[in-house]
């Protein structure tokens, strides 16, 4: 986004400020001159902030607080923003932010809730971002949040804030109890609830009114591309618009429905969907939503007679705390996972290793960082029934 931006409007930019995500590079970080009016090139970091995602606020509001000379701020929003643009709000600090956003990570909560609680605790987002411009401002948005709620995607830093700390502090009583989370993080959120700290700016705020807020990019457009590819490799392509969301195990069970229905088509099949699912932790093991996702279908795939793979995969490249963007299952899956002396899918589901159990197979799917994020795809291609050799026959290629 900064590179197609800065490239288009270089002539008219008169300071910029880039976040990446790490692992990332802007062109403007590659070449050996960066331009004038690049103030900063911050790496942030994901999913828990670090000092980088710290830096990267205190840069993005300094920008925004000495535009006044300007026509109009122009911010770049993608999925992971509130991660990699941190900026701790008074009186806490940035270790009370990392350890709430890793509490409520483990606990599964959904993205509308861990964000309602990081507008909260933030001097950035929320609207917060906006409110310290003195010119208009005009967001570009790519989405990586199922509804693409602009309070959401990115936690909202330039547009009205409807949630209350009411609200981030009842979440974060359900979310394993005040007694999980930092002391100056719960005093902060019981102060704001009783009318002791200013709310984040709401719908109707004259600081905001000068605000321009656009979606240029989601998760229909990963789907329509995948549709696009597929179809060119001879699959008869189907969509599912429905969001994919909730608990990841939960969304395989009830993807498999569709899946079984596929199978009675009797050639090559595409099945693609998108959406943003959630893993509550309980275990010692390592992994990804879309991997838990793929780790669930393993038991149901292998009592198919056709040939099936199914991969669930983070466009940004990342899944989880892990190197990889997520995992492929087969309909071979669990018989490759016995040959190998692995114990049962179930296990490895229970102490939320998929990370371990499909790297031991070799079907990690390992991208990289992506520099895009519009939420997860999967993507599940069966083969053309086989009457003579029930689930023999081959897939037809396709470069997922």
């Amino acid at each position: 986004m900064a590179d197609a931006a800065l490239g288009e409007l270089s002539s008219r930019v008169t300071r910029a400020v880039i976040v990446t995500p790490p692992g990332i590079a802007t062109a403007h970080a590659r070449s050996s001159e960066v331009s004038p009016f690049v103030a900063a090139i911050v790496t942030g970091d994901h999913p828990i902030p670090g000092a980088g995602s710290e830096r990267a606020g205190r840069e993005a509001l300094a920008l925004a607080k000495t535009a006044d000379s300007a026509r109009c701020l122009v911010v770049l929003l993608s999925g992971g923003a509130s991660a990699l643009m941190a900026a701790p709000a008074q009186g806490l600090t940035l270790f009370d932010k990392q350890q709430t956003t890793d509490r409520l990570l483990r606990e599964g909560v959904t993205i509308d809730a861990l964000n309602t609680v990081r507008k909260h605790l933030s001097r950035v987002k929320g609207g917060w971002l906006a409110a310290s411009a003195n010119v208009p401002v005009v967001t570009l948005a790519i989405s990586d949040v199922v509804g693409d709620d602009p309070g959401v995607i990115g936690s909202g830093p330039t547009v009205a804030d409807p949630s209350s700390f009411a609200e981030a502090r009842d979440i974060v009583g359900r979310a394993g109890g005040i007694a999980a989370f930092p002391r100056a993080v719960v005093d902060r959120l019981d102060a704001g609830a009783a009318g002791r700290v200013p709310e984040t700016p709401k719908p109707g705020d004259r600081r905001l009114r000068r605000c321009v807020w656009r979606l240029i990019g989601g998760r229909r457009d990963a789907m329509a591309a995948a549709a696009l590819r597929a179809r060119a490799a001879g699959f008869d392509v189907h969509v599912q618009d429905r969001a994919v969301v909730g608990e990841a195990r939960h969304a395989a069970a009830d993807w498999l429905p569709w899946l079984f229905g596929a199978l009675r088509r009797p050639g090559p099949v595409c099945l693609i969907s998108s959406g943003e699912t959630t893993v509550r932790v309980t275990g010692p093991g390592r992994g990804g939503r879309n991997q838990e996702f793929a780790l669930a279908m393993v038991d149901a795939l292998a009592r198919l007679r056709r040939s099936v793979a199914l991969a669930s995969i983070g466009t940004d490249g990342i899944d989880g705390p892990t190197d990889a963007a997520g995992a492929v299952v087969r309909d071979n899956t669990l018989r490759r996972a016995r040959a190998a002396g692995l114990a049962s899918a179930e296990r490895f589901l229970a102490d939320n290793d998929a990370y371990r159990f499909f790297d031991q197979l070799g079907d990690l799917v390992r991208t990289g960082p992506t520099g895009t994020n519009v939420g997860d795809l999967q993507v599940c291609v069966i083969g053309p029934a086989s009457l003579d050799h029930p689930g023999q026959a081959s897939l037809p290629a396709l470069d997922v």
